[in-house]
């Protein structure tokens, strides 16, 4: 009976216990790709990014998905993380793409507001994992606005890329993320060097 009894309490304390929590989990994204070198500078203006907008759920540094394929409900993971908000990911991506390509003599995250130079601002439009018949795909889609000493906008354009996953894993899924970005930032590369000599060369 004691044996009896035993088991019971046994099974009771199994059915009660709690299942454990997941390990949080943080991602980075993969180096970015180069962009176009200009052996001359296109701009003698500094180029300053700044810090890009993340309004709603984008401004948190949980990973985003979608619920169905046209990602019309939005969910964010509890325990998988970006290591920085997108926010600040994307606004040092693109500092470094920049200056890595040459194209202007300096380009930094902060200058002083009475310094001449080109400043790039950038507002997350879309940034989630978005399910398909394949399996997942990420999408960005970048507000990238340039402007000089606080004129017209010399660029105001939504840049858009999605890029499927080579597999349903979450890794797979942050190397399409950093794929799409650096789509996004490719063709705003094009657009900001078209500008060219008309601004302080």
């Amino acid at each position: 009976m004691r044996k009896l009894l035993l088991a019971l309490a046994c099974v009771a304390l199994a059915a009660c216990s709690v299942p454990p929590v997941p390990d949080v989990t943080y991602f980075r994204l993969p180096p970015p790709a180069a962009l176009p070198h200009s052996d001359k500078p296109l701009s003698s203006l500094p180029i300053e990014v700044e810090t890009f907008r993340g309004e709603g759920i984008y401004s948190e540094q949980a990973l985003i998905y979608a619920t169905t394929p046209k990602a019309d409900a939005l969910r964010a993971y509890h325990y998988q993380l970006w290591s920085d908000p997108p926010s600040r990911a994307l606004q040092n991506r693109l500092t470094e793409m920049l200056r890595a390509s040459g194209i202007s003599p300096l380009v930094t995250d902060r200058l002083p507001a009475s310094t001449p130079a080109l400043r790039v601002h950038g507002r997350i439009v879309r940034f989630e994992r978005v399910p398909n018949d394949a399996g997942f795909v990420a999408v960005v889609a970048l507000e990238i606005r340039v402007d000089q000493d606080q004129g017209e906008p010399l660029i105001e354009r939504t840049y858009s890329a999605q890029v499927p996953a080579a597999d349903a894993s979450m890794v797979a899924t942050v190397a399409a993320f950093g794929a799409a970005i650096d789509k996004d930032f490719a063709a705003f590369h094009v657009d900001l060097a078209a500008l060219g000599g008309g601004h302080g060369d």
